[in-house]
């Protein structure tokens, strides 16, 4: 007999994710499709997307096969999602016939722009992703050198100069960050792995100590940096559970100590904590 006083325990299922194609269709490398694109999905956490880049679409037999390819995707499932950085009129017009959801990430903004300036938008291929302002891309590809130079500590030279020094355990994200500030907006940024031989020191490790001020520190969950370890080196104290949470206590112990700014990465994309960061450090691209 069921005693009405004692709750039963109940079971939910595990909700279905849905899943979903996505196409980024480019009449170029397709990276501001992507990047734009991913930008709007990263919103619909409930939905997976299968991503499909298909770039340099530049011609009205190029798009017809494109327009094929989603058909059969849509054939298989629900209809797909496309986004275009297409600039031909005629082009966006032969992709505009797929069955899909069309989402094209130019045509409205160039149309309100050409009434802004009083002139048509240029139609030529490629001038969306180009090079543009020569400073400013010699600019990034010194700053990607310098963050090669100063990953993981690898050199210690010309660190007076540095915009940012982002310092962390091995593995919470120090050479993505890196990358990302010094190839999307110019910026000098060297990094330093925290070691076992940085925590007996009250202060900051000797070689960035100077450089305090310019300092920004990352954490994570102990489980989520285990995880990672463990792919790189399996079942090794170096990826064990214990170790993780023992070198995360003392990193984020020292970054409070030495009045180190920190965010924790476990769960922010490159693109967030990179924002943070400028954020943070009043940085200027």
């Amino acid at each position: 007999m069921i005693d009405p006083s004692v709750p039963v325990a109940t079971t939910t299922a595990p909700v279905p994710v849905a899943h979903r194609a996505a196409f980024f269709v480019s009449d170029s490398t397709g990276i501001t499709a992507e990047t734009l694109g991913s930008a709007l999905l990263v919103n619909f956490p409930a939905i997976r997307f299968d991503h499909h880049t298909i770039p340099f679409v530049d011609t009205e037999d190029g798009a017809r096969r494109v327009v094929e390819q989603i058909d059969r995707s849509a054939d298989a499932g629900k209809a797909p999602v496309v986004f275009t950085t297409v600039k031909q009129a005629d082009l966006r017009a032969v992709l505009g016939r797929a069955r899909a959801v069309i989402v094209d990430l130019l045509a409205g903004h160039l149309t309100e722009l050409e009434e802004a300036f009083g002139t048509d938008a240029s139609e030529q291929r490629g001038q969306f992703h180009g090079v543009g302002d020569m400073e400013r891309y010699h600019a990034r590809m010194r700053a990607v050198e310098y963050a090669i130079e100063h990953d993981d500590g690898q050199s210690m030279r010309a660190l007076d100069i540095a915009d940012v020094i982002i310092i962390a355990p091995s593995r919470c994200g120090k050479t993505p960050t890196t990358m990302y500030l010094a190839l999307q907006y110019g910026l000098l940024v060297a990094n330093y792995p925290l070691t076992e031989d940085d925590f007996p020191s009250e202060g900051l490790p000797r070689t960035v100590a100077p450089y305090a001020a310019r300092c920004f520190g990352l954490t994570t969950t102990p489980l989520r940096l285990s995880q990672v370890r463990h792919e790189r080196r399996p079942n090794s104290r170096y990826a064990s559970l214990e170790q993780c949470t023992r070198e995360l206590r003392r990193a984020e112990d020292l970054y409070r100590r030495t009045r180190v700014p920190f965010l924790n990465s476990a769960t922010k994309s490159v693109e967030e904590m990179s924002a943070v960061i400028m954020q943070t450090m009043k940085l200027r691209a």
